[in-house]
């Protein structure tokens, strides 16, 4: 759900070929423009709306996401996939005495992160180091940080396993990998509806189709050990809301994932995955988990590992 590091990838009939849910293939679309071109492309976009969805979700999230991720002072951390900061600024409240470095392929999203920072941890500002750089071309030294934090990066990704062993390249021996991902998979929602799964389902596969996986979550495990690296451990973060918590509603039923599937009907209805009275079905059918009655269940996965 960040904004993606440059790479490599299949092509776009490749990533629909082998995409989530083996969906039919797709007629070519401007979404798919940047894999194409060996990027992969941004499937939520770049807007001010999709900017303060990700501080939304970082905001409501960050008790969930960040317990356990406390860096000791004088730790190098590298920040893979900043954006536009939402995350750096619960590393750097969370780990006041860590050297951060923040890296990002859009120098947009850079200086957005510079003033998310300036706005909300300005005592931070001499603590935090900014990179324009890729992923697959990390301008450090090997063993270079203590730790790689990433979140919401990997899922943007034609080839996983290639970015994690390029940052275990800078990593010194003993130092630890944090990644945090999602998977739409483990939505799960009250009152249940085949429209609503389906622009879900329309959602992934257009992800897919942009050389990304809104799946990966599930993947972790295996993905870091391929590239490497030991004592893995992943846990589950579950997020569940209904009325008794107004707060997890608002920012993340609402405001997080409903905001994120609406922001792609321009892209499903162009892909022709559906119409659009079945799309604007399947979102007010989104829409009732978040009114009375209704509950919400999503499973973020967090990693740990060992270079």
């Amino acid at each position: 759900m960040n904004t993606p590091i440059r790479a490599d990838g299949p092509t776009p009939e490749r990533a629909r070929r082998e995409g989530p849910h083996r969906a039919q293939p797709l007629p070519p679309v401007t979404a798919c423009a940047a894999a194409a071109h060996g990027s992969p492309a941004y499937v939520h976009g770049y807007s001010d709306d999709e900017a303060r969805r990700l501080g939304d979700q970082a905001d409501t999230l960050v008790r969930l996401l960040h317990a356990g991720t406390a860096y000791p002072a004088g730790s190098r951390v590298l920040e893979v996939g900043c954006g536009v900061g939402a995350q750096t600024v619960h590393l750097v409240h969370g780990s006041p005495g860590a050297r951060i470095t923040a890296l990002d392929r859009s120098a947009s999203s850079l200086a957005q992160a510079r003033a998310h920072l300036a706005a909300h941890a300005p005592h931070a500002l001499d603590r935090v180091r900014w990179h324009h750089a890729d992923l697959h071309d990390l301008p450090f030294p090997d063993g270079s940080f203590d730790h790689v934090f990433l979140c919401f990066v990997l899922e943007h990704l034609p080839d996983p396993v290639r970015a994690l062993t390029a940052l275990r390249r800078v990593l010194r021996p003993g130092g630890t990998v944090t990644a945090i991902e999602g998977d739409h998979g483990s939505a799960v929602f009250h009152p249940d509806s085949p429209a609503a799964r389906r622009v879900i389902g329309h959602q992934v596969r257009l992800q897919a189709a942009a050389g990304g996986n809104a799946l990966v979550g599930r993947q972790l495990q295996p993905l870091l050990g391929a590239a490497g690296y030991t004592e893995v451990s992943v846990r589950p973060r579950t997020v569940y809301a209904d009325a008794s918590r107004p707060d997890l509603v608002q920012g993340f039923t609402r405001r997080t994932f409903i905001a994120m599937v609406e922001s792609v009907r321009a892209d499903a209805l162009a892909a022709g995955l559906t119409g659009p009275a079945d799309w604007d079905r399947g979102v007010a059918d989104l829409r009732r988990t978040a009114e009375p009655g209704g509950t919400f269940h999503y499973a973020f996965f967090k990693a740990v590992a060992v270079a």
